[in-house]
């Protein structure tokens, strides 16, 4: 079972409080009881084991980036020397411009998506990519457009 996720089995209460967190993150568990007709404490342990099971990951509030001067999205597709993928992956991570690292398939290894404030910055973040041991190139790809960008998951 080494690499496999050991699936965590919910019920119909468990997928309600997640709908019912996935709106507003904010509500106290007396809220999401009173909604759902269920009890407070219920509310409580349901939520402690699946934040324990790692279903519920965090709560973090849903920040706009450009907002707060991140003006450049850009999705990075890495090609990688042989073997290489996995350290290659986790030093890409390690950019705090980084918000996703993918594995996938075809030409490309790695796919990463990134924001930045100038256009200087992903320059130099390019450049520094390119200096990363084992990675063979890299095809940037500029965000001109936002359609649809929603990182909650629907259950």
């Amino acid at each position: 079972m080494i690499g496999q996720t050991v699936k965590t089995e919910l019920d119909d209460l468990d997928f309600q409080i997640l709908r019912t967190l996935e709106e507003d993150a904010r509500q106290s568990c007396r809220e999401i009881a009173e909604k759902l007709g269920v009890a407070t404490g219920t509310v409580y342990n349901r939520i402690k084991k699946l934040t324990d099971e790692g279903v519920i990951k965090g709560y973090i509030p849903i920040i706009d980036p450009e907002k707060v001067g991140y003006e450049l999205t850009a999705l990075i597709l890495i090609q990688v020397e042989g073997r290489y993928l996995v350290d290659v992956e986790n030093e890409v991570a390690k950019f705090d411009e980084v918000y996703y690292v993918y594995d996938i398939t075809g030409e490309f290894d790695v796919a990463i998506a990134a924001r930045f404030k100038t256009r200087e910055r992903l320059n130099k973040f390019i450049k520094s990519i390119l200096t990363i041991q084992h990675v063979k190139r890299t095809v940037t790809n500029i965000v001109l457009n936002v359609v649809k960008e929603d990182l909650r998951v629907k259950v």
